[in-house]
């Protein structure tokens, strides 16, 4: 094929359809176009309204008694303009797609994709409320077949859609767990594929896959901590001045709160864990938590949306799910509908080259301008995003040793 002098829109529609290739987490979240920004152009601030799904309580015998239909909703705000920009002497134009995108779109692409990556897996920090890790005295060491298999199940527990579970770790626990679990998988082509890439394919109920923006969490140095109050419900828990501190993202339990199955309502025999929304300083008295306290009523009626079996007593005690004052690597077990990412159209400016195309729920604009005073062209690919963990609960941190 000879060389041509490539256009802006060959460019971009190539540049979208890298995207979901450079990150293997982007690959699998929900990721959504929305056009209705198309006509006037994406505003920075602009929001998504999202449905969450209905919930119900279930009666039994002839007669009913009718419920209300109450419908949640979320908000997922595009409030976040990433860009990678490039200059290009315009002799170097002249190429062939496939050379320019290898050599200047495919790394940009990847940059771009990546940081994009990091800020949608920061959500996990104020969002992920189930925690699982294995220990050996008292510190958190590499995960083993059990601490994946529970993680499962707890997906399986907070009613997460039974297919397309996924495990997203961080390349040091996939060396760890490929190498350690190498001989314990079935059929022999997924032994294969596992010894000659080093890394962990399907297995256990999972999909695997390696990613590099898996955060590293500081968790606080809480040691002890009391209810102030029984009876208690919603996303405030109050409490007695707890002594250390906590994190955001630090998990937590309350004595005696267990959790429920969201469709049953009935109590799944363990508590309940939160995720802590905000810091809390040394003596703080007050938690923002996720999910909600939302228990039984009186006399254990089922209700809707319920979380926990009852409210926390007065004076239980606060546990932190993992040993304090560690730093540790928060792997996510999730489906995809936990996360959605949405995109939406960057307004075309005037008096320019550009073009704008959406892939897969992917919508970026390029924009190239030849700058007069350098004798350089200049060139921007820019995708305007947002992003929510909006079932957090359909995910789990599986953590491991830094």
């Amino acid at each position: 094929m000879a060389n041509t002098l490539l256009t802006i829109d060959m460019i971009s529609r190539y540049a979208v359809r890298l995207w979901k290739n450079t990150n293997a987490f982007m690959r699998n979240i929900n990721t959504q176009y929305d056009n209705q920004f198309a006509v006037s152009g994406a505003k920075i601030g602009d929001s998504l309204r999202i449905r969450l799904p209905v919930d119900y309580t279930v009666g039994t015998g002839s007669s009913v008694s009718f419920q209300d239909t109450q419908e949640n909703y979320t908000t997922l705000t595009m409030a976040t303009q990433n860009n990678v920009a490039m200059s290009f002497p315009q002799i170097e134009l002249t190429l062939q797609v496939d050379d320019f995108a290898e050599r200047y779109i495919a790394p940009a692409v990847n940059n771009l994709g990546g940081k994009v990556a990091v800020g949608v897996m920061s959500g996990a920090e104020g969002g992920v409320c189930n925690y699982v890790d294995n220990t050996a005295a008292g510190a958190i060491i590499s995960p083993s077949i059990q601490t994946i298999l529970t993680a499962n199940a707890i997906l399986h527990t907070q009613s997460a859609p039974a297919m397309n579970h996924r495990l997203v770790v961080n390349p040091f626990t996939d060396a760890r767990i490929a190498g350690a679990l190498a001989g314990l998988f079935n059929p022999a082509s997924d032994i294969g594929d596992q010894y000659r890439s080093g890394s962990m394919k399907n297995a256990l109920g999972l999909d695997w896959m390696m990613d590099q923006t898996v955060l590293i969490h500081p968790s606080g140095s809480f040691s002890a901590g009391t209810v102030n109050g029984a009876g208690q419900s919603g996303t405030t828990l109050t409490t007695n001045a707890i002594t250390g501190t906590l994190k955001t993202g630090d998990i937590i339990t309350i004595a005696n709160v267990l959790g429920v199955n969201r469709i049953e309502k009935q109590s799944y025999g363990s508590v309940r864990q939160f995720v802590v929304l905000a810091d809390v300083a040394n003596g703080g008295t007050s938690i923002s938590i996720y999910p909600a306290l939302i228990p039984a009523g009186p006399g254990g009626v089922q209700v809707q949306y319920q979380t926990v079996d009852s409210s926390p007593a007065n004076s239980a005690a606060i546990s932190l799910a993992s040993p304090a004052s560690t730093s540790y690597r928060k792997n996510i077990a999730f489906v995809p509908d936990a996360i959605t990412m949405a995109t939406a159209d960057l307004e075309i400016p005037p008096n320019v080259e550009a073009a704008r195309h959406q892939f897969d729920g992917i919508s970026l604009c390029m924009v190239r301008q030849y700058i007069i005073g350098t004798g350089v062209t200049g060139t921007r690919l820019d995708v305007v995003w947002g992003a929510l963990w909006v079932r957090p609960e359909w995910a789990c941190v599986v953590a491991d040793v830094v």
